[in-house]
């Protein structure tokens, strides 16, 4: 069965989009607020390229629970951030994912988002229902240290 994954979440957040872009394309940064944080205290991270910018990236390597993969920026631009995301364990995959940005009353709309080609394994998990917990986790922790 073809098809796409989408996962979605959103939060507003208490600062500029410009802001939030630039925390959001510095993957060294994501170690403050990513959802996936500590589920390895040993995990090997290894980044490349200038921080913030197209092409910068991300590669990490941990246990189980933290698995292997890579992230690398792809659009950096008024609207927002996005990003190839490939994990090689503990099992294949790719997806894109987007951070929207949409100013809001003085605040800013954050709406992060993941597309993923269906496969058995997503079926099988339901992705949806396990990403996204970890999609408003994140968003919850990024809203935490923006705001203070």
């Amino acid at each position: 069965m073809a098809g796409t994954t989408v996962v979605e979440r959103t939060e507003l957040i208490a600062a500029t989009p410009e802001d939030l872009q630039r925390r959001i394309a510095d993957l060294p940064a994501w170690i403050d607020w990513s959802p996936w944080e500590g589920l390895d205290a040993d995990l090997h991270r290894e980044y490349s390229g200038e921080a913030g910018s197209v092409g910068s990236g991300y590669a990490w390597s941990g246990n189980r629970k933290a698995g292997a993969g890579r992230m690398q920026v792809t659009a950096v631009d008024a609207d927002g951030v996005s990003i190839a995301l490939e994990f090689t364990r503990p099992f294949r995959s790719a997806s894109d994912l987007r951070f929207a940005l949409t100013p809001e009353g003085g605040r800013t709309r954050v709406i992060w988002r993941m597309e993923s080609p269906t496969t058995f394994m997503s079926r099988l998990f339901n992705i949806e229902k396990l990403v996204g917990k970890d999609f408003e986790k994140g968003l919850r922790q990024l809203k935490q240290v923006v705001e203070g």
